[in-house]
């Protein structure tokens, strides 16, 4: 749970702040976020993304330190293909109730152990997973497949064509700014810059 009272980042001196155009963008239409309350900073990304497996740990030690006004909402990049499979899993394990047992290990079964296939994964396999860690496999397969979780797709595929999403990982701030950060240090620096001037155009 976010810490309510974790100081927010103080805004950099103009000299050392992110730039636009380099460090991130700013959406020409500002775009309605996926939750509501605080500020939002989205994460598209996928399991079958091996920069995604590597940003992870430093994604979760900051979301940790977040105040309570920021809202982490990571989204799955449903962009087709082997894409496909995993996003669904994300959200079935959502809805399951798994999934906070489950977002890091996927990235290591895939990535680390090999244990799953990046490539042609089906339902049956997938569920396999998720089942050592309390879900049935029928229903979790079946849910993999359900409107429920085909809306939340097209939801995550729009949102992601709306800003601008070229690649995995990439964070959107309250559906305003695209960070491009050149690396995961210099990318989560900009997400704090964002966010604390979110924060101070809201006072």
């Amino acid at each position: 749970a976010p810490a309510p009272t974790a100081p927010a980042p103080a805004m950099p001196d103009a000299a050392d702040a992110p730039r636009e155009g380099v460090d991130y963008f700013v959406l020409a239409e500002p775009q309605p976020t996926l939750g509501q309350g605080g500020i939002e900073v989205a994460e598209v990304f996928a399991y079958t993304c091996i920069h995604c497996a590597h940003f992870q740990p430093q994604v979760a030690a900051w979301k940790k330190k977040q105040p309570a006004h920021v809202r982490f909402t990571p989204v799955p990049a449903a962009f087709g293909g082997f894409w496909m499979p995993y996003a669904r899993a994300y959200y079935a394990a959502e809805k399951l109730g798994v999934l906070g047992k489950t977002h890091d290990v996927m990235f290591k079964a895939l990535h680390e152990q090999g244990s799953m296939p990046i490539q042609n994964a089906s339902n049956q396999e997938i569920a396999a997973f998720y089942a050592k860690y309390g879900a049935n496999p029928k229903v979790f397969a079946q849910t993999m497949d359900s409107p429920a979780v085909e809306a939340q797709l097209q939801r995550s595929r729009q949102f992601a064509m709306d800003t601008g999403i070229e690649g995995t990982p990439t964070m959107v701030v309250n559906g305003k700014y695209r960070v491009t950060g050149r690396n995961f240090d210099e990318t989560l620096r900009t997400t704090d810059y964002l966010v604390a001037r979110e924060r101070a155009a809201a006072k």
